[in-house]
């Protein structure tokens, strides 16, 4: 059965209009604001590649950034319902994108390599294999249709064990 569905909403407002719009391909800047109501605006822009400012978050890594963190709230999630103690989570993910000679691009495959750390006592074996249930529950995952591989760590605090898998 399907539940209510959550709306979200967002504005985007260019910002790099230098005074002559875009009269030509390098007149222009590729940046731009997003806001939320509630929320702190976030200044973007393109790829530097694409012409964009490097020190701005880009569309790419905002994608990137989207299904790591969902991955981890999802996982989180899962592991407090199982009674898994989670104490520290990071992520070094990674994308890959492919460009055509028509100047389109897609994702071809993201990597996720979520480092976990859980309390001392817990089943690693079992904090591992939830990262395979929390990929299947993640919205943005189940968004995409690009490959994306979980290669995870599981450490217990204060201790050396680990356990790492490939999903």
């Amino acid at each position: 059965m399907i539940g209510n569905p959550h709306r979200y909403v967002c504005t985007l407002q260019w910002t790099g209009n230098r005074g002559r719009g875009t009269s030509g391909y390098r007149d222009y800047d590729r940046s731009y604001d997003l806001c939320s109501a509630g929320k702190q605006t976030l200044s973007a822009s393109a790829d530097a590649t694409f012409r964009g400012e490097r020190e701005k978050w880009n569309p790419e890594e905002m994608l990137l950034s989207a299904l790591s963190s969902c991955h981890m709230l999802s996982y989180l999630h899962i592991c407090a319902d199982a009674g898994i103690v989670v104490t520290a989570y990071t992520d070094a993910a990674e994308g890959s994108m492919e460009l055509r000679t028509d100047g389109s691009g897609r994702f071809i495959s993201v990597i996720l390599r979520p480092r976990v750390t859980v309390a001392a006592g817990t089943d690693v074996e079992t904090a591992q294999i939830l990262h395979h249930l929390a990929h299947e529950k993640c919205f943005i995952a189940n968004s995409v249709n690009f490959t994306i591989e979980v290669n995870a760590t599981v450490v217990i605090a204060n201790n050396e064990q680990s356990l790492a898998t490939k999903l």
